[in-house]
């Protein structure tokens, strides 16, 4: 499958600017996705909008169906006189650089409770009793996990009382039962979520711009489907993994990256024909219209660490079904729109996979020009069918990491200026303008560029480190007024000099 020449712009809803701590649904999305529009963009890339977990990351969700109801719009409940204006009282001072989510959450909370209260008192309508219906194989377990959750005081499914923890039949009558209007909130909050998703999203395609959504391989441990659906993970008898996933020793750590994450039976999940996958990718794909998978070489083999290892340094390469379940996927239908994240230790069979179906792999250009240069991985020689960055979430930002790159490795400083014509110092804007263009001039046929890179911003934006927990990760923010006019029309301008606003 080959996509059109297009261009567009890394970044998650909640870095967008707000005055309620994080970015949201409402009118900063929709004048952001004004700016694409303006700027010739056609494409927005997000990261994945479930509900985060441990260490506030969006690839260790609650759920791998569910949204983040933290990006729910406090406005659009206005609008919809779900809260009135005297409920917001005064703000918290929330930092408006980066997401504080302790304090956004405690803040947030307080009014969804009053706007599920005013909700209740209305009565549910016949586009509330639709979304249960049509959600209910996902929902209905959801919101009892979440209830489940609030009750026991945020602790991990694991650590609840035995007989719940591990669904005894009574249990489960029991405490839905007594949870009932817990489980009845947590699902209005996801009926608000994906109805202001769905507004949003036929915004943006109106625009003509397509939104690329993010499918993590993995589900965290603490989740609704390792609780609900405990035969697809590979689990012991008391609920713990058995084995857990990362990758090995890599660019971004010495010690590889050290997820987590439980494994999947993949036999099991083949008994009926994939459809946990099926029905994941089908709502994956009401939410987005182009899906980046993350870590796709984990579906030709994924790394698997003993259980009670601290790091990912012991492991082994295990084979997984990727061919059929895509097999599968691509009979279920036919409009998979799909990049495959193909970075790290990549083999032959990974490439074989991904060129079967297609899909189209991406390119760094920060990890080109670490040195030395390769000839064949050089912008020039993309290929088409390709998806070319800056950086991703998980790399420094463009800024950050030309200003260590001067100094740890001056030759690949110099391999790189000699490849661009450039004589003598330059600065970290000028490089970040360099790669920009050299991603939208190169054939690949669609280029990404993370917001922080075209602000120029330095290592204070980074989004993520990988394998570390806590610290910035995760929060950073797009402070109010950066989209400017001078902005908006270089990136027009640029965009269509290189043709990439022609689809």
């Amino acid at each position: 499958m080959k996509f059109g020449r297009e261009s567009g712009i890394l970044l998650h809803p909640t870095s967008l600017p707000s005055r309620f701590g994080i970015g949201e649904l409402g009118s900063e999305a929709y004048g952001f996705a004004d700016f694409l529009a303006r700027s010739r963009q056609k494409l927005w890339q997000i990261l994945p909008l479930g509900p985060v977990g441990y260490g506030e990351s969006p690839y260790q969700c609650f759920s791998a169906f569910a949204g983040n109801t933290m990006l729910i719009s406090i406005e659009r409940l206005i609008e919809n006189k779900l809260l009135l204006q005297e409920d917001i009282g005064a703000l918290p001072d929330f930092d408006a650089g980066f997401v504080e989510f302790a304090k956004v959450r405690a803040f947030k909370s307080g009014l969804f409770r009053k706007a599920f209260n005013r909700f209740e008192a209305a009565g549910a309508g016949e586009d509330y009793i639709r979304f249960l219906r049509e959600n209910d194989y996902w929902l209905n377990e959801f919101s009892f996990f979440m209830a489940l959750k609030e009750y026991f005081g945020g602790a991990a499914w694991n650590l609840w009382d035995k007989e719940i923890a591990f669904r005894d039949s009574k249990a489960m009558v029991y405490y839905r039962d007594k949870l009932s209007r817990e489980i009845e909130y947590q699902s209005f909050l996801q009926y608000v979520f994906f109805s202001q998703w769905r507004l949003l999203k036929e915004y943006v395609n109106k625009q003509g711009i397509k939104i690329i959504g993010d499918l993590p391989l993995f589900v965290s441990y603490d989740s609704s489907d390792a609780w609900s659906q405990s035969h697809l993970f590979q689990l012991d008898e008391g609920g713990n993994p058995l084995k857990t996933a990362g990758v090995p020793p890599d660019y971004f750590s010495e010690t590889g990256q050290f997820w987590g994450n439980p494994h999947y039976k993949w036999n099991e999940m083949e008994k009926d024909g994939f459809k946990w996958w099926r029905d994941r990718l089908d709502l994956l794909f009401q939410m987005a219209d182009i899906i980046r998978i993350d870590h796709f070489r984990g579906f030709e083999s994924y790394w698997e660490i003993p259980a009670g290892e601290k790091t990912a340094q012991k492991g082994c390469w295990v084979k997984a079904p990727g061919r059929k379940l895509f097999q599968t996927l691509r009979a279920h239908r036919k409009d998979m729109h799909i990049i495959a994240e193909d970075l790290g230790f990549i083999t032959k069979e990974v490439e074989e996979l991904k060129n079967e179906f297609g899909f189209p792999g991406m390119k760094i250009l920060q990890f080109i020009f670490n040195g030395p240069l390769e000839e064949e991985l050089l912008p020039h020689n993309f290929e088409e069918n390709s998806v070319v960055y800056t950086g991703t979430h998980d790399n420094d930002t463009t800024a950050g990491w030309y200003l260590k790159l001067k100094i740890t490795n001056p030759k690949a400083d110099y391999e790189m200026k000699d490849y661009f014509h450039i004589s003598g110092e330059i600065g970290e804007k000028a490089i970040c303008w360099t790669l920009i263009e050299a991603a939208l001039n190169s054939p690949a046929n669609t280029a990404i560029i993370p917001m922080q890179d075209l602000l120029c911003l330095g290592s204070e934006a980074r989004m993520n480190i990988p394998n570390t927990i806590g610290g910035r990760n995760w929060g950073w923010r797009l402070r109010k007024g950066l989209l400017t006019t001078e902005l908006e029309e270089k990136l027009a301008g640029l965009s269509e000099l290189y043709g990439r606003n022609k689809n």
